[in-house]
């Protein structure tokens, strides 16, 4: 059985799409799963055991150039690509026109089929005419977590029934292991965020029980809030430079757990099976937090949580 996988992004969503790869190998052990995902996200799916071949579409970047040359000439190369092989199912997993209209381009084998969701759930990502662009649509519960929903589309598309936790199976080459804690204090939304003074009061704890803190980047305004912490924690701080996704879950796996935001950096977390505390600052987290795992917690929801909500969580987990 060839099976494709149409997750495009974001880098939150992506990483929870990842258990879907281990429930189809477990039910269809020759299964060949092919994946196409944004061009950014492609280094870390490389990473996800299982995956036979990754994709990468550049549809944000081609969106900026959309008539010039170089964007025609790539996506033929993608189209061609995406359809040198059939597919005995291609399934969108993010029940968008973008990815219905790529999941639709590809080809399938006789008596293949397409597929996608035949109804929004809450909270989560959904647009109605993905229902006549594919053969397939599935129902799905009105209120369920991403990762269930990404798992019960899979096993209704393919005719199983998916059981236990989820499994990553993401494979990270940490270095020597450290005693740090990494805080993914990095969003794109600002309904996300957690205030400058409690992370710095937050880290301060932590370098008060013999931690050193991590502190990813990926722009210049992360770069200057992360510049002040590890100013103000005097020499118990590493600023990260930038790097690609790859080398940041190889960092991550080296640190003693994670503290963050509810970001992609958070759902690596989870993947990797760190301890972990993910901050909420609005009601989402039965549809995007951790579960199932004693060392992995969601704090706040309808509100920010202050420090000591943070803190407790954290001494919990660790």
């Amino acid at each position: 059985m060839k099976v494709l996988i149409v997750k495009l992004s974001s880098l939150g969503d992506v990483v929870q799409t990842m258990p879907v790869v281990h429930d189809v190998q477990q039910h269809f052990a020759a299964a060949e799963i092919d994946w196409v995902v944004e061009e950014a996200f492609a280094p870390l799916v490389q990473r996800q055991a299982g995956v036979r071949r990754v994709l990468p579409i550049a549809e944000r970047r081609w969106r900026k150039s959309r008539w010039s040359a170089a964007t025609q000439r790539e996506r033929a190369a993608f189209d061609a690509a995406l359809r040198s092989e059939a597919y005995d199912a291609v399934i969108d997993f993010q029940g968008l026109i973008k990815s219905a209209l790529v999941a639709r381009r590809a080809r399938r084998t006789t008596g293949g089929f397409s597929a996608t969701y035949a109804n929004a759930s809450d909270a989560c990502s959904y647009e109605w005419p993905v229902r006549y662009l594919l053969q397939r649509t599935l129902p799905m519960p009105r209120r369920i977590h991403a990762v269930a929903r990404y798992r019960l589309l899979a096993a209704r598309a393919l005719g199983f029934e998916s059981h236990g936790a989820p499994v990553y199976d993401l494979h990270a080459t940490p270095t020597e292991p450290l005693r740090s804690v990494v805080l993914a204090h990095g969003t794109t939304r600002a309904d996300n965020e957690w205030p400058e003074d409690q992370w710095l009061a937050l880290a301060e704890r932590l370098v008060s029980q013999g931690f050193r803190i991590g502190l990813p980047q990926s722009n210049d305004t992360e770069l200057a809030l992360v510049t002040r912490i590890a100013h103000n924690l005097r020499g118990h701080a590493d600023v990260w430079p930038r790097m690609a996704l790859p080398q940041v879950l190889d960092a991550m796996a080296a640190s003693s757990g994670v503290i963050g935001v509810d970001s992609g950096l958070s759902h690596l977390a989870v993947a990797l099976n760190l301890p972990h505390v993910q901050i909420f600052s609005q009601p989402r987290a039965w549809r995007a937090g951790p579960v199932g795992q004693p060392h992995q917690l969601a704090v706040g929801g309808e509100s920010a949580p202050d420090v000591e909500a943070v803190w407790a969580a954290w001494q919990a987990v660790a």
